[in-house]
Parts: C-alpha cells; structure tokens; sequence
C-alpha cells in the first residue's frame, strides 16, 4: 500500500488502537480482533516485548490491515521498524531525525507534540500528521480547539483522555483522527483471549467518530 494510502486510511477510519500488551501472543490477538470489528489500522508500541518481530509478523499475516510502530523514541529504531515491515510510525514527542527518516523513506509519520513551537517543527521537518500527547492533561478537546485555530490545516491526532463520551467533543474541536489505547485495547480481554469484547469496543468506536461527523456534515 502507498503512503498517500496509508494517510487516506487513517483518515478515512479516523481511530489509530494504541497496542501496549505483556506479550507478542497479546498484541497479536488484539490485532486481530479490532480489526474484526471495522478498524484496519493498528499501533504496536515499542513497549511490548518483541514489538519489532510482532510488526514483523502482523504485516506477513495480515496484509488488509495497516500495521505502523509506535513509542518510537529515535530514528535507530524507526529503522528496525520500518525494516519489519512498518506502515507508518509514531512517536509520543518531537524527535527531528525520525521525522526526516520517514520522509526519506516515503513513510507516513505521526509526530508527538504538546507546544505550539514542538508542532510547527514537526510540521516543518515533514510530519504528516502531529500526534498530541498527552492531551488530556493540558485541556482535551478544548486544547485541540486551540490549536486548530493558528494551525487549521495541520492533521491533529489527540491521544489521551479519548474515549467513546470524548470522541464526539475532540471530533467537533478538529481532530483528523484519534489515538486509543486501554478505552479500546481492553486488557482484561486480552489477558482472557474475549475476542468478543475487543471486537465490539471497535464497532463502537467507529460509530461514534462516524456519528460525530455526520453531526458535522463531514462524509467520512
């Protein structure tokens, strides 16, 4: 899939599951079952153990679905990633040097940034779009509204604090789509292999961002 792609589809779905699990088998079956219930896309972190052989082995075994890295804190392990087989990349804060690898690369990259100063780097060394973290800390999606004001055009991804009651409101502030990590990536059914419950939590959340853009008028 071409980069252009990739940014298409995480637009389009809106919701990147953040995967922080205890073990690859985890990560694996959480995968899977998001991607059951309508969400193509997903993040493993570079805190589960093995993350880059478990990239590895998502993007072998399921070629539907978007599989990026995340946690990623250099532009050294943004290489193994990408090497695996990563679609696209994340990072919780600004680092230059992974940003310009993934434009070297024709790689799609969401940035971590909190400060107006950290986003207009990210956007300046090429970011795609600029991850905000952690947001619910400095005001949710009061803060996104915010920043969208001096920066209308950049693809904002708030992460922290989202959850299927805040959707709505950080869809209406001008979220392009939204980071999710334990609200969708239940640990509990990842520890006792309910597929069932990871599948439904994802239907869900794609209904309320779809819910919330038709209150919009936006078509996706």
């Amino acid at each position: 899939m071409k980069k252009e792609e990739i940014r298409q589809r995480i637009l389009d779905v809106g919701i990147v599951p953040v995967v922080r699990a205890n073990s690859p088998a985890e990560a694996a079956f959480a995968a899977l079952a998001v991607s059951l219930g309508g969400i193509p896309i997903v993040e493993i972190t570079m805190t589960v153990p093995g993350a880059i052989g478990v990239i590895a082995e998502l993007a072998r075994s399921m070629p539907d679905v978007v599989v990026g890295a995340g946690t990623v804190l250099n532009a050294e392990t943004a290489r193994r990633c990408l090497d695996a087989g990563a679609q696209f990349l994340v990072s919780p804060g600004l680092n230059v040097e992974t940003v310009r690898l993934a434009v070297r690369e024709n790689v799609v990259m969401a940035a971590g940034a909190l400060t107006p100063g950290e986003l207009m780097a990210a956007c300046d060394a090429g970011a795609d779009f600029v991850k905000i973290f952690p947001c619910a800390q400095v005001g949710g999606a009061a803060y996104i509204k915010a920043l969208k004001g001096p920066f209308p055009d950049v693809p904002l991804i708030p992460t922290g604090g989202v959850n299927l009651d805040t959707i709505p409101n950080f869809i209406a502030a001008g979220a392009a789509a939204v980071g999710v990590g334990g609200e969708l990536i239940d640990r509990n059914a990842m520890q006792s292999g309910d597929a069932a419950i990871l599948e439904n939590l994802a239907r869900r959340f794609v209904e309320a961002v779809r819910n919330a853009r038709l209150m919009l008028g936006q078509s996706k």
